[in-house]
């Protein structure tokens, strides 16, 4: 027995110690006063550390970034206006071809003699007429005769140039110089006008074509500079807008816009995608700050800016956004102290000690 209240004596005694203890450290947290003192956030607390910008002025040239598709100057589906046998091909594929070179020719045989019986019969009325009318000089017919064997004439040498029309159509040349793509025909085959015979497309320079929402629409101009590159490669090109659609597309608000881009080593393969820079109006002593400073709220924008040591809640007015910057049109000034952490932790009037960053 004597035993069992040792046992229970120490436990108790162990016991309470705990308890001294506990409440011993609660009074080092909560420090002089007790639990109805201020806690460690309150005005006694140390400044939060947080970093910032003195605002600067600069000029700022205003970029829109968007997305367009690269094109040929010149592309066309070749294919003929008449059916026939192919006889020649005269092109390699991929191949680059000059404006007016022949490039497949179709039988025209049957269209030669045409041509043939067209031709002898317009001579002989030819030599008819002129008989006529030597015959009508003398008096010999009336003028009703010599006009028909002229009609007669004429009307055999319409037939003949609609033949050789005909006959025109056997050979397809090229329209316009440029690259010819794969063909789809072969020599001996019958070739028909829904046949395709091959792409040709005329790639130096090519196009660029894009739209810009309307609100742009008053800051884009005819020979305006325009930069882009495409994926897989990190080269930077340049192009020249050359023409604007003058409406706006009900559908989407856009204004679809071309430029054109020298491309005289071929980088530039139409289909492509293009991401465009397109400059438009510089701002001359613009306000930029990091894009992290700025806090969406429900009726805006805001900033924080240190002041006396303090942190202000700033209402801003916001324009265009780059990669790392936004431009400010409204609530900021020269010599600001802007904050651009802590932006989770900060209230109005915290204390804050400010590291300013340094320039870049």
């Amino acid at each position: 027995m004597k035993k069992r209240y040792i046992f229970y004596l120490i436990l108790a005694l162990g016991l309470a110690y705990l308890v001294y203890h506990r409440i011993s450290e609660n009074k080092k947290i909560e420090g002089p006063g007790g639990g109805g003192g201020k806690g460690a956030k309150g005005k006694g607390g140390a400044p939060l550390n947080v970093d910032g910008i003195v605002v600067n002025s600069t000029d700022f040239a205003s970029n829109l970034e968007i997305t367009g598709s690269i094109e040929a100057n010149e592309a066309v589906t070749l294919r003929s206006e008449v059916a026939g046998l192919v006889t020649g091909i005269y092109f390699k594929e991929g191949s680059n071809v000059s404006k007016g070179a022949t490039l497949v020719k179709i039988n025209d045989r049957d269209i030669q003699a045409q041509l043939k019986e067209a031709l002898t019969k317009q001579n002989l009325s030819a030599t008819n007429e002129n008989r006529a009318k030597q015959l009508l000089e003398k008096g010999a017919i009336s003028q009703e005769e010599y006009d028909t064997s002229l009609a007669e004439l004429q009307t055999l040498k319409s037939q003949a140039q609609l033949i050789r029309a005909q006959l025109a159509k056997t050979t397809i040349v090229a329209p316009f110089s440029g690259k010819v793509g794969l063909r789809n025909i072969s020599v001996g085959e019958y070739l028909t006008p829904n046949t395709t015979i091959a792409n040709l497309l005329s790639t130096n320079p090519v196009k660029i074509t894009f739209s810009v929402p309307e609100k742009y629409v008053s800051q884009i101009k005819t020979n305006s500079n325009i930069s882009f590159n495409i994926d897989g490669s990190n080269k930077n090109y340049s192009g020249k807008v050359f023409a604007i659609e003058p409406g706006i597309n009900e559908q989407t608000r856009t204004l679809q816009i071309k430029a054109l881009a020298p491309n005289a080593n071929g980088e530039l393969v139409p289909g492509s995608f293009a991401k465009i820079k397109l400059p438009l109006t510089t701002i001359k002593d613009a306000i930029l700050i990091p894009t992290e400073a700025v806090i969406p709220v429900l009726e805006g924008k805001v900033v924080y800016v240190s002041r006396g040591g303090k942190a202000q809640q700033v209402p801003v007015e916001t324009s265009t956004r780059t990669a790392e910057q936004i431009l400010v049109l409204s609530g900021l000034k020269v010599g600001d102290t802007v904050l651009t952490t802590g932006a989770m932790a900060l209230k109005p009037d915290a204390e804050v000690k400010v590291k300013i960053a340094k320039k870049k």
